[in-house]
C-alpha cells in the first residue's frame, strides 16, 4: 500500500470515526432530552426548556452528516442508516440501564439487526 493511499484511508476512517462518535453522542442526548421526563420530575414539568436542547442536537447531526458523507464519498444513504442504527443501539442500551425496562428477544433481535445494519454500512465497501 502506498503511503498516498494509506493517507486517503486515514482520512477516510478518520472521517467515519468521527461521524459515528457525533451520532452517538447526539443519540444519547436525544435519549434524555425525549425520556428525562420518566426519571426527573424537573424535566417533566419543563419540556419547552427542554425542548431548546434540539438546536445544539441538529447542529451537531448535521456535522456528523457531514463527516459520515465524505467518509463515504459522497453518498449519502450509509449515513442515514448508521444514524438509524446507532439510535436503536442507544435506545435500547439506555432505556434498559436507566429505566430497567428488560431487553426482550423482540428487542434483542432489533439490537442486532441495527448493529449489523452499522457495520454492513461501515465495513462493505
Amino acid at each position: 500500500m502506498t503511503r498516498k493511499s494509506q493517507e486517503k484511508w486515514r482520512k477516510i476512517l478518520s472521517n467515519l470515526l468521527a461521524g459515528l462518535i457525533l451520532f452517538f453522542i447526539t443519540h444519547i442526548i436525544i435519549w434524555f432530552q425525549v425520556n428525562g421526563q420518566f426519571i426527573w420530575p424537573w424535566a417533566k414539568e419543563n419540556p419547552a426548556l427542554i425542548a431548546l436542547v434540539g438546536f445544539p442536537i441538529s447542529y451537531i447531526l448535521i456535522i456528523a452528516t457531514e463527516y459520515i458523507v465524505a467518509g463515504f464519498d459522497g453518498l449519502l444513504w450509509p449515513g442515514r442508516l448508521i444514524g438509524f442504527g446507532s439510535g436503536m443501539i442507544v435506545m435500547a442500551v439506555l432505556t434498559w440501564y436507566m429505566l430497567g425496562e428488560g431487553i426482550n428477544l423482540k428487542t434483542m433481535t432489533s439490537l442486532i439487526l441495527a448493529t449489523g445494519l452499522v457495520c454492513v454500512q461501515v465495513f462493505w465497501r
